[in-house]
């Protein structure tokens, strides 16, 4: 008689679970292609930003200068590094830093361009955390600027609530200034915010530190101020408009819908009829500190630099 049961009921007992399963599935299919999911934009981010290589973009620059629009060019150079969070320097040995390291998306901003017979070289270096949870503020920028008449050099550094700003100028009214900011998103990180979260700015009125080179060309303190960041879309772009509401100065920015969100244009205007305008040239990943060979000035004409 068990042996009856057991034929009949076995094959009932296997229909069942069998029909459970058929159900349960979907469940766990939708699970788990949400990890997949966020797996994969993890995974994505790390294989471009930790490849051991930099991303280089070069842009065909028109600079408002002197009430004159001058010819020039801009290279961004976005990579990732490991930083300090006590001394804000790249680390020699980050796995001896412990807590102390912190990952960093670095931005090198170069811009050139030409006035008259003398030219100007500016470079503003910015310094953000990948992890903007944990370390939701910028840690270091600074900015030098040489041209003929002489240089000056800025730098901010994160101090628990305040951006401590050191200047230092050849200029009188400037000379070598000390003096604390309330922290505040920085005009110079919005580039380095938009590659590291997504292509996302936050909207509406916010508080915002102007650029720095800004600052020095149109000789104001440098400080937060209101500013409101607004969106639109296309089916490739996300554009960003960016309005001081207490300064007459408007920032657009262009940038690809799709990862890497690189930065396709900008412009820069400060309400003297001339706007300042980038946009890109060429783009390449590469390991550039390593590229130091005269034979390696072939790379150049790959991003396509005047000089």
């Amino acid at each position: 008689m068990n042996s009856i049961l057991k034929i009949f009921i076995f094959p009932y007992i296997c229909f069942i679970i069998a029909c459970k399963s058929d159900k349960e599935p979907q469940k766990t299919e939708t699970t788990s292609i949400k990890k997949t999911e966020v797996f994969t934009k993890e995974k994505q981010f790390n294989d471009y930003w930790y490849s051991g290589k930099a991303e280089l973009n070069s842009y065909e620059l028109k600079q408002s200068r002197y009430g004159e629009i001058r010819k020039g060019e801009v290279v961004l150079v976005f990579v990732t590094e490991p930083f300090s969070l006590s001394k804000q320097v790249k680390l020699d040995n980050a796995k001896k830093a412990g807590n102390d390291n912190v990952s960093v998306m670095k931005l090198n901003n170069v811009r050139k361009f030409t006035t008259g017979i003398y030219d100007y070289s500016i470079v503003s270096s910015t310094f953000t955390p990948v992890n903007t949870d944990k370390h939701p503020y910028t840690l270091k920028l600074n900015t030098s600027i040489q041209e003929w008449c002489g240089h000056t050099f800025t730098q901010l550094n994160l101090k628990e609530n305040n951006y401590q700003f050191q200047q230092f100028s050849y200029f009188e009214k400037d000379g070598d200034t000390k003096k604390n900011i309330s922290k505040a998103l920085l005009e110079d990180e919005l580039m380095t915010r938009i590659r590291l979260n997504k292509g996302q700015l936050p909207l509406g009125e916010i508080d915002l530190i102007f650029s720095t080179i800004y600052s020095r060309f149109a000789y104001k303190d440098l400080q937060a101020t209101k500013a409101k960041i607004s969106k639109t879309e296309t089916n490739t772009t996300l554009n960003y408009k960016i309005d001081y509401l207490k300064y007459n100065r408007t920032l657009t920015i262009n940038v690809e819908k799709e990862f890497p969100y690189k930065i396709l244009s900008w412009t820069e205007d400060n309400g003297d009829g001339l706007i300042t305008e980038a946009i890109l040239k060429k783009s390449l990943k590469e390991p550039y500190w390593n590229q130091k060979k005269v034979s390696d000035e072939i790379k150049r004409k790959e991003l396509k630099l005047m000089n």
